[in-house]
């Protein structure tokens, strides 16, 4: 009995090492007696970690930013003419050309104060511009 279960032992030392290292059992486990940092060089999988792509962002939004960030740096003004611009450039975006004005409105009460940036309405967009101003002014 005991020549068997040393038979049994002996194939198990054998077959169950060669058995973990082709399941990848080793190779994707930390080993902590290494020396190393642990946290850095575990090779887990984990949904935590996985990229999701981004989706794609309208149009729309990607103006918002641009005209945002230009009112930032060129001014009220510059911001404007560039939404009137795109829009006859790209009639697409008219749908969304009073949101935008209001969004710059709002922005530029936040940059210049309520006074000043009613100095820079026009009528683009109708006068969604001086409506963003007043919704921000009403909102302090």
């Amino acid at each position: 009995m005991t020549h068997t279960a040393r038979r049994i032992g002996r194939s198990l030392a054998l077959v169950l090492p060669v058995v973990l290292v082709l399941s990848g059992t080793l190779a994707v486990t930390s080993v902590p007696w290494a020396g190393h940092n642990t946290q850095s060089q575990m090779l887990t999988a984990s949904s935590e970690n996985v990229s999701v792509r981004a989706k794609p962002r309208a149009p729309q939004d990607i103006l918002r930013d641009r005209l945002l960030a230009e009112l930032q740096e060129k001014g009220a003004g510059s911001a404007l003419t560039r939404l009137q611009r795109t829009v006859e450039e790209r009639p697409s975006l008219a749908r969304h050309c009073m949101s935008l004005a209001r969004a710059l409105g709002r922005a530029a009460v936040e940059k210049y104060g309520p006074t000043r940036a009613q100095t820079f309405s026009r009528p683009v967009c109708d006068t969604s511009f001086a409506s963003g101003v007043s919704q921000q002014t009403q909102g302090r």
